[in-house]
């Protein structure tokens, strides 16, 4: 993604189609738990925020990623990560491997709570 984006849809745009697929469904995820929340893009990569950054979610050269934004419900749930590559606040996955519906619910649920509700 060399090019400086305005919407998450102008990101998903310039992805492959196998990843767009994948990033599509996890946006459908975060948005159907939180309705509320505002898509926006920040660091160039497609986010969703309530009062805070909430969550975001991008690609690298060979993977997905779901960016939770905290250190620590990464370390929470490392249990379920097994598996996954993840690093302070990121988890990598492949696009035809996503992240279970039910995992993600669980993550951004989490984080929602972190963020004050």
């Amino acid at each position: 993604m060399g090019t400086r984006v305005n919407t998450i849809d102008e990101y998903l745009a310039g992805v492959s189609e196998e990843q767009r697929v994948a990033l599509q469904k996890l946006r459908e995820t975060i948005h159907a738990l939180v309705p509320e929340a505002e898509e926006c893009i920040s660091y160039q990569l497609p986010a969703f925020r309530t009062k805070r950054p909430l969550v975001g979610f991008g690609v690298g050269k060979n993977h997905c990623a779901l960016y939770l934004f905290s250190g620590s419900i990464v370390e929470a749930f490392q249990k379920e990560l097994k598996g996954y590559d993840t690093s302070k606040g990121t988890i990598r996955f492949q696009p035809e491997s996503p992240l279970p519906d039910e995992l993600v619910k669980r993550l951004v649920e989490a984080r929602r709570m972190e963020n004050g509700g």
